[in-house]
């Protein structure tokens, strides 16, 4: 995953046919000077937060530099996989042409064998024969037009063969040359999953220390406190620095209250409002427990504001929708969506992790309008796939 420092990159593709022509006509008139100073002060915002985090505890610095780093293997490793599939699909779709094209290379062969077999039986003076043998001028012609289309015919089935044996011999070379590439994915394979396996160890051992900090200082309420209050600064100067670059649906999302479908398919762990730690905060959002891996889909029509780890979020997603509402995707493995993508329904924006120092794999969903968190389950009332 490449990391997002440079936060978004605002109207850079045509918006979706949710949004309004003329909207996408108006944003294609931004200077290239008034884009930068978006991407600066959102560059800036990002790097401030991260300052705070950094001074607050060394630790979470540690943590999400972790987290990225398994996040960018995982990544590769799908790559990996991708390109493993490609190449064993290869691999098979070959062995099946080569079977198809032996098969065919022995009937040409057959008929060339039975060929050969009746020109050796006649003998080597089989045209002198015929000419002697016929009496009739007009047979004569037509036995000595016969031959000839006999004679062409046999030496079409010769190019024939000779152009079957040439094109078996490439698709062995190609055979074996994707033999070659599909050993040399798994090796790096292997190492990409050792790699992995290490940065997992290493995360392990961060999260250890945090937590062993935390009860030493007893200062768990005030991280996650001051988490949260990362989390609210984050939406208001995103909300700020979008003000002027609105989005315009055809069917607004305040339209579609009690219609969306869940993000993602899982059980409710956390709930809106439930308390958390010592009872002194509360959830602004859900919990949703899922596989590790799972796809994380988007609610509705959007822009994607933010896509880059943050702390107590880890991994987190932030679609922008348009009269001032937000939905936050936290918790991640991998991000698969850029800041400034367009997303619609049901495209995948993500995948569901652990990342944040999270104890479980899940997806921490939130809705917001402003910086006022809304009760999702008012919002979103349909299962995946329904």
């Amino acid at each position: 995953m490449r990391r997002l420092h440079t936060l978004i990159l605002l109207f850079l593709a045509s918006p979706p046919v949710a949004v309004a022509q003329d909207e996408g006509a108006g944003l294609a008139k931004i200077k290239e000077q008034e884009l930068e100073e978006v991407r600066e002060k959102i560059s800036d915002l990002k790097k401030s937060m991260d300052r705070s985090a950094r001074d607050r505890d060394r630790l979470t610095e540690d943590l999400q530099n972790a987290e990225v780093g398994i996040a960018e293997k995982r990544l590769r490793l799908q790559d990996l996989e991708r390109e493993r599939a490609y190449s064993a699909k290869r691999l098979a779709e070959l062995d099946a042409a080569i079977a198809q094209r032996e098969a065919v290379l022995a009937r040409e062969s057959g008929r060339l064998s039975a060929q050969v077999r009746a020109a050796y039986m006649s003998g080597s003076q089989e045209k002198i024969k015929l000419l002697l043998n016929q009496r009739d001028p007009a047979m004569l012609g037509r036995m000595m037009a016969y031959y000839r289309y006999f004679n062409d015919y046999r030496a079409d089935n010769i190019g024939a063969v000779s152009t079957k044996i040439r094109e078996l011999a490439t698709m062995h070379s190609e055979v074996a040359a994707e033999e070659v590439r599909l050993a040399d994915l798994a090796r790096t394979r292997s190492a990409e999953l050792e790699k992995l396996a290490a940065a997992q160890q290493d995360r392990q051992a961060l999260l250890a220390a945090l937590k062993d900090r935390m009860a030493a200082e007893g200062r768990e309420i005030e991280r996650l406190a001051a988490q949260e209050k990362d989390l609210a600064r984050l939406i208001a100067e995103l909300t700020s620095i979008l003000s002027d670059y609105p989005i315009t649906s055809e069917e607004p999302f305040s339209e579609h209250r009690g219609r969306l479908t869940w993000p993602v398919a899982g059980t409710l762990l956390r709930d809106f409002g439930q308390p958390r730690v010592g009872g002194e905060l509360r959830w602004n959002g859900v919990v949703l427990t899922a596989p590790r891996g799972r796809e994380v889909r988007s609610v509705y029509h959007g822009r994607v504001a933010f896509a880059d780890w943050l702390a107590g979020m880890g991994l987190l997603v932030i679609v922008d929708h348009g009269e001032g509402y937000m939905t936050l995707y936290g918790y991640n493995e991998t991000i698969l969506k850029n800041a400034g993508d367009w997303v619609a329904p049901g495209d995948v924006i993500a995948t569901v992790g652990d990342s944040g120092g999270q104890a479980e794999a899940g997806l921490y969903f939130e809705i917001r309008r402003g910086t006022q968190p809304l009760n999702p389950r008012r919002w979103v009332t349909r299962r995946p796939g329904d």
